[in-house]
């Protein structure tokens, strides 16, 4: 499951990493939020180094939809439930900071952008109540958008919100031209380096311990998506994400504007230029990974979802993206244990990374250069009013106990011999083992289906032929490779490959 940004995304070679190197900042995570992080560093004269486990683009920014919006689905009004007004204005100001250093970069370095409406839309009457609350929650917060009772578009609607002048782009060729900009000022990118842990030494000085080799900084940025150190338990305050997206070929008019449902299952669209002309882009259908009974069956919705309401959609391109949303409705951005400098991280931007991820860049690099923002605090890792999530956080983590007892139980009463058909996987008990077992292009695999990360047991994701943990996200190949999540070892194997 390839997105469409990666079809025509140039790879460039790039270093290997030196051990023993040193740099003031390194930054963990070749996305948005890494790179921008790293460019302004470099920029204002900080030795700065990133270090990216796969290749740039290869996590959730390559995967993303490519909007650019402050109208953010029903954000504002979660928001605000939980903050003062105040607080959601700050959270407004921080993406449209990191919406406008974004578009200016784009247009400075000939990356196109497309600006259309952002629309959230009612697709029952049940989801109006939802409309009409954003709309109030917006205006509150200084947007100026606007209620549309009726949208020229094929599928079912009830009316919408609507912000103008929005803006979406292709996120690989906006993190091509700041990989790009990074190493110009003599900054590396060391791709395809995992990185293991980070520790601290007598003199402050920090180690990041990598599979390449050590390196050493003053301070380190973790843009990972979710914290790859369990320092802090930001695992415990965010829920990842799964959700899934397709590219289409149509005959007919594709709707021009961004759109996205403000209810549940989510259907989100927006029109996407390629050089064989304009294709539709269709996604939702979102589940916390490892927790879904098919995904696959998520995908297929998908698809017949768009089929019936834009009959002469072909499918061209399938994928999917992992996302993290907080328990607190705000993103995390600082120390990652409180009153720590040198350890910082960005995470939790709920699906609207492209303003939120670069509004973290921004904050991460003011705390690092003595530059802060008045509105940083509204993105703050550790804030005085945190104890309002704690009845989220603890409905989030008993859900994850509950996975936890279940999986083990789950494998306690499962024994088999029987190899699984091809593109199959199962987890059942060999022995006293926990087993995860599957078959993929003729070779079956056997391994631990414990997470290495605090040991949840794995599930078969049937859509894209992955281990997934229900616990914190972690996901895995079928040869136990890791893929994501705040697991940084693989699947231990426990026989070798064999053909089935």
């Amino acid at each position: 499951m390839t997105p469409l940004w990666l079809n025509d995304a140039e790879v460039p070679a790039r270093l290997r990493l030196t051990p023993g190197s040193r740099f003031d900042t390194v930054v963990i995570g070749g996305g948005l939020t890494g790179l921008v992080t790293a460019l302004l560093l470099a920029e204002s004269g900080v030795q700065v180094a990133v270090v990216e486990a796969k290749r740039v683009g290869a996590g959730t920014t390559g995967a993303t939809t490519g909007k650019i919006s402050l109208l953010q689905g029903t954000r504002a009004q979660q928001i605000r439930k939980r903050h003062s007004a105040s607080t959601l204005r700050d959270y407004v100001t921080a993406n449209r900071e990191g919406q406008q250093w974004l578009l200016r970069f784009c247009a400075e370095h000939g990356v196109a952008v497309q600006h259309q409406a952002a629309l959230t839309y009612a697709q029952s009457e049940d989801e109006i109540g939802k409309v009409r609350a954003e709309f109030d929650a917006t205006r509150a917060a200084g947007l100026p958008t606007e209620l549309v009772d009726e949208l020229d578009v094929p599928f079912p609607n009830h009316g919408a919100v609507r912000l103008a002048d929005q803006a979406q782009a292709d996120p690989m060729a906006v993190l091509a031209a700041l990989a790009a900009q990074v190493e110009s000022h003599a900054a590396p990118i060391y791709e395809s380096t995992t990185v293991r842990g980070v520790h601290s030494g007598d003199n402050g000085e920090l180690t990041v311990e990598t599979e390449h080799g050590d390196l050493g900084a003053r301070t380190v940025v973790l843009a990972t998506g979710t914290p790859i150190l369990d320092r802090g338990g930001f695992f415990a305050r965010l829920t990842a994400q799964r959700s899934y997206l397709a590219a289409f070929r149509l005959t007919e008019p594709i709707p021009r504007d961004m759109y996205i449902s403000a209810g549940q299952p989510t259907r989100s669209m927006r029109y996407a230029p390629t050089p064989d002309g304009d294709v539709l882009l269709v996604g939702g259908n979102g589940h916390p990974v490892g927790r879904t009974k098919s995904e696959r069956a998520k995908v297929d919705d998908l698809l017949s979802w768009t089929r019936t309401w834009f009959p002469t959609a072909q499918p061209m391109q399938e994928w999917s993206a992992q996302d993290y949303s907080p328990v607190g409705e705000l993103p995390y951005v600082g120390p990652l244990l409180p009153g720590r400098e040198n350890i910082l991280l960005g995470t939790g931007y709920a699906k609207w990374g492209l303003t939120n991820g670069v509004a973290a860049a921004l904050a991460l690099a003011g705390r690092i250069t003595g530059k802060s923002t008045h509105w940083a605090d509204a993105l703050a890792s550790w804030r005085p009013n945190e104890l309002k999530a704690l009845p989220s956080a603890a409905l989030a983590n008993g859900a994850v106990a509950q996975q936890l007892t279940t999986g083990w139980l789950r494998v306690t009463t499962h024994s088999s011999d029987q190899v699984p058909a091809e593109g199959c996987g199962t987890v059942e008990r060999h022995g006293l083992r926990p087993t995860a077992t599957c078959t993929v292009d003729g070779t079956t695999t056997e391994l631990s289906a414990v997470c290495p990360h605090l040991y949840g047991i794995v599930r078969w994701n049937d859509a894209e032929r992955s281990w997934d943990c229900p616990l914190h996200g972690s996901r895995f190949a079928p040869d136990g490779t890791l893929l994501e999540g705040p697991a940084t070892k693989p699947l231990t194997p426990l026989s070798p490959p064999r053909p089935s």
